[in-house]
């Protein structure tokens, strides 16, 4: 397999639990690409939300657009995209789709015209990986990582920002959208499924939505 990935920048989303950032961290020493992780940790509404979501939505989102608006602006005006590849385990619209799924409408009206002017100067990836699991899987992965403010996450939460996800695909007719269903396949501790997830994400897509299951590739190998 080449040592180098034939997108500039690839941004990968996936609902709470996926595996994103783990992905994002294997791929960048693989292909030695510039990294860029979402400091979600450093949000200190976010505890509060999760206990209590009406009263503390806004702060949670508009702290969360500031703080990922400064990170890619830093990181992507260096010239760096174009010279060497990149890889982000958010892409800056997920803004706006968690926004619209927690905030009241007058809340979100304010948050879009506040989004809108801060999406202007950004460039958009080559390509948006979705890694996909089931509402049941990532429950299992959020309980495995055991992080005490994602302890009250609900089911009916997860499907909701799924479901936010997969109505913005509809509407995204820019870049290619690459869905890769993973369920409970294991690529941070299995290189084999790893690198066959890898050699999916590698290909040329159009713009567009591409979906395959990595299990059903997996048994065809």
């Amino acid at each position: 397999m080449s040592n180098q990935s034939p997108h500039k920048f690839i941004a990968v989303e996936g609902n709470i639990g996926a595996g994103k950032t783990t992905f994002c961290t294997k791929f960048s020493k693989r292909y030695n690409s510039k990294l860029i992780l979402e400091q979600f940790t450093d949000n200190p509404f976010l505890p509060y939300f999760y206990e209590n979501p009406d009263r503390y939505a806004f702060q949670v989102e508009l702290f969360f657009m500031t703080e990922r608006h400064k990170q890619l602006q830093e990181l992507l005006s260096q010239g760096e995209l174009f010279q060497d590849s990149i890889i982000s385990d958010y892409f800056f619209l997920k803004t706006l789709l968690f926004a619209k799924n927690n905030l009241k409408s007058e809340e979100y009206r304010l948050f879009q015209r506040l989004f809108n002017v801060l999406n202007s100067t950004f460039r958009k990836p080559s390509l948006l990986l979705y890694l996909h699991r089931s509402v049941e899987n990532l429950l299992k992965n959020i309980h495995k990582r055991g992080r005490l403010y994602e302890k009250d996450i609900k089911p009916a939460y997860l499907d909701s920002l799924q479901n936010a996800y997969f109505e913005f695909f509809k509407t995204e007719k820019e870049i290619p959208i690459l869905i890769v269903d993973l369920e409970d396949l294991n690529f941070a501790d299995d290189d084999w499924i790893f690198e066959n997830l890898i050699e999916l994400v590698n290909k040329n897509y159009e713009v567009g939505i591409h979906r395959i299951n990595l299990i059903e590739k997996l048994e065809k190998v």
